[in-house]
């Protein structure tokens, strides 16, 4: 089979890439090994697809050069995405911090791009397999389960590592380096933080609690929900400074981001000095999370009993509980793999590999992970479009 454009993964990226491209009038193969293309996006945002946030901006992307997104990005923006998905007639909402939502089944999404596939006239493989991946005299040489296919452009959209029980494969990385690209490590992002067992122990009867707080590593800070588990922490705020925490750095954790836990300890000392302090600490937080906190604390007595001091430590714990993970949940429940193809092997505007003609890369694949809340759907659109426009 000859084409103009082989795309590899249909997943966000590649679907968007391969519409794009074959509305130009190219002849378009989308190869995808999976059952169904955008299985990540069905099961996304709870199953209803957090497709975008109001709020892009370079600083909210991990890379070696955050500024490198910043070309697609603004080419092809959040409201851009806005206005192809209201054309389709699917409602959304914003939920918080600028995450928007289908108001339905993220199956809305994938139903779109599906459609616009058809409509466009590219032609998509599921369960594909492919075998081997060279240059030829003219473009590229795909060998497939289903037969070779001669491409003059050849799209990597095949994602990173992350949740392989849906097929996440390193294939992108490995062709990146048969082609002399280089690799930023990867590792999971926007996942779970788990402990030591020692450390698990006295924080296991707090599994399930879930407090409005934030959580700090070096000069990052999220502001957002975190939730104690049995194997350590997760929650927004968590998942989100997992992008940015390191094997053996502490986090900073603030369990009470809405009460000065100190003003209030001293208040209750006045009004009810005779109570427990877990008592007056079960008022901002949660009662389990109040009798941790008085443990470590190892402070023994009533309020009444405690100096200035002693609150302004007990409350010292409240707001900055200094914890020490020792890793992650892993790929099995990252949502995103940081690290990837180098952005400096590729061209901002058209995602070219600079040293090799028609080699693209778009997508999880890159050196390009967003926060948590719809930035990196907006970059697989980005991207998956600014590619779409040069292949």
């Amino acid at each position: 089979m000859q084409v103009d454009v082989a795309i590899i993964g249909a997943g966000a990226a590649g679907m968007f890439c391969a519409v794009e491209a074959a509305r130009r009038g190219k002849r378009v193969l989308l190869i995808e090994g999976a059952a169904a293309p955008g299985e990540k996006i069905r099961i996304s945002g709870g199953g209803r697809c957090n497709f975008t946030n109001l709020g892009i901006a370079a600083d909210r992307f991990v890379s070696e050069n955050p500024r490198f997104a910043l070309s697609a990005l603004k080419r092809y923006t959040q409201w851009d995405f806005i206005a192809r998905i209201e054309g389709a007639g699917i409602a959304w909402h914003e939920k918080t911090l600028g995450q928007l939502f289908c108001d339905g089944s993220a199956k809305q999404i994938v139903a779109m791009l599906v459609a616009d596939l058809e409509e466009s006239g590219a032609t998509l493989w599921l369960k594909t397999e492919i075998s081997d991946v060279q240059q030829a005299k003219t473009g590229f040489r795909i060998a497939t389960s289903r037969g070779v296919v001669q491409a003059e452009k050849l799209v990597m959209a095949c994602g990173g590592k992350s949740i392989p029980k849906m097929g996440a494969t390193s294939f992108g990385y490995k062709v990146a380096e048969q082609f002399g690209l280089g690799i930023v490590e990867t590792r999971p992002g926007l996942v779970p933080l788990t402990f030591a067992e020692q450390e698990l122990e006295p924080l296991k009867p707090l599994a399930g609690v879930s407090v409005t707080g934030s959580v700090a590593t070096g000069k990052t800070r999220f502001d957002e929900a975190l939730l104690f588990t049995h194997r350590g922490l997760s929650g927004p705020a968590v998942l989100q400074i997992s992008s940015y925490w390191r094997e053996g750095q502490p986090i900073s954790v603030d369990l009470s981001g809405q009460t000065d836990a100190g003003a209030h300890l001293r208040e209750m000392r006045g009004q009810a000095g005779r109570i427990a302090i877990r008592t007056a600490l079960a008022q901002i937080l949660p009662e389990r999370l109040a009798r941790y906190i008085e443990d470590i604390s190892a402070t023994t007595g009533n309020l009444a009993d405690q100096s200035n001091a002693t609150l302004d430590r007990i409350a010292g714990l409240v707001h900055g509980l200094e914890m020490r993970p020792v890793g992650t949940e892993g790929y099995r429940t990252a949502e995103v793999t940081l690290g990837g193809v180098t952005t400096d092997a590729l061209d901002a505007r058209t995602m070219e590999a600079k040293t090799v003609p028609g080699l693209y890369f778009i997508g999880e694949v890159v050196d390009v992970t967003g926060w948590l809340g719809g930035y990196n759907f907006q970059w697989a659109w980005s991207s998956g479009w600014a590619a779409g426009q040069a292949v």
